[in-house]
């Protein structure tokens, strides 16, 4: 069966009007945002990047790497009450990063899952932006990081029933290496923040992503659109000091995406779609909100990219 997913729009909230530290998010205000359910259970978050595939990280399928054991909850708010606008799949396949290795929880820990059917975009359901690979999230630039989590961080495990979101700004590769080689209470972490990661987050700590929130996106606002700039990786417990959250910076896998999924179009540092083989006319990333009329909204793409 030939891959479904390419988008002619994406990254639009559907309404204006592992997270500890933040707050319940509002229906519909990250319509990109999915649940990964094991065995119906609530397992880890991922990102709607076209139709049919959804952003993850690879170390949710660490120890289960069955489709079958898995489905993906879209369009939904709380998990106990996903609502009308909700639609639940089943998985087709998992495709973890070749450079993943399980027992490092690190580099590749980015994966795509293919649902077992397309889905229909509406306001509560809407593909992020894939960045391309010349896009750069400078540090400071405040981005947000969304899931169902466990909002405590400490030694008891609870997760929230309503989609928390929490403001966390980029903090540069040296800064955060710089960070992780400090001691927090603790001996210093002999971890490396490598160049296929993107830290955020505050040296202070308090306010994190944490269990539960694997796979979940880190999304920043370029234009009028939302961009993927991260996939919720790893750290070293959740808000400590000095610790701040670990992400797989979306960019450096932009060949290897494009590889599983050849249509996907991506968006460039001038909100524009780009592809990698240059063969496709570009179309606008950022033209006005996301209307339920799918149709209406691609042909106003066409026309504004052809002038």
């Amino acid at each position: 069966m030939e891959c479904q997913g390419q988008v002619l729009v994406c990254g639009k909230q559907g309404f204006l009007n592992r997270i500890v530290g933040g707050k319940d998010s509002q229906d519909g205000e990250w319509p990109w945002q999915v649940s990964i359910k094991l065995n119906g259970e609530h397992h880890c978050g991922g990102s709607l990047i076209t139709d049919q595939w959804v952003v993850t990280a690879s170390h949710c399928f660490k120890l289960v790497d069955s489709p079958s054991k898995f489905t993906v909850l879209l369009g939904a708010r709380k998990l106990s009450n996903p609502g009308p606008h909700s639609i639940t799949t089943g998985v087709k396949c998992i495709v973890p990063n070749p450079e993943y290795e399980a027992g490092d929880m690190r580099s590749g820990d980015i994966a795509l899952v293919q649902l077992d059917r397309p889905v229909e975009f509406s306001n509560w359901i809407t593909p992020i932006c894939v960045p391309d690979a010349n896009v750069n999230f400078q540090p400071g630039l405040k981005c947000w990081v969304t899931g169902w989590g466990d909002v405590q961080g400490r030694e008891r495990y609870l997760t929230s029933d309503t989609l928390q979101k929490l403001e966390v700004p980029i903090i540069s590769t040296n800064a955060c290496n710089a960070l992780y080689h400090q001691g927090s209470g603790e001996p210093k972490s002999t971890k490396d923040i490598k160049m296929d990661m993107i830290c955020a987050g505050f040296a202070a700590g308090q306010q994190d992503a944490c269990q539960g929130d694997s796979g979940g996106p880190l999304a920043c606002q370029m234009g009028e659109s939302w961009v993927l700039a991260g996939v919720v990786s790893w750290g070293e417990g959740c808000a400590q000091k000095n610790r701040p959250g670990v992400y797989a910076r979306v960019t450096s896998y932009q060949p290897w995406i494009h590889s599983v999924i050849p249509e996907l179009r991506f968006t460039s540092t001038k909100g524009r779609w780009t592809t990698v083989n240059n063969k496709s006319a570009t179309n606008s990333a950022s033209t006005g909100s996301f209307s339920l009329l799918f149709a209406i909204a691609a042909t106003v793409v066409l026309l504004l990219s052809s002038e």
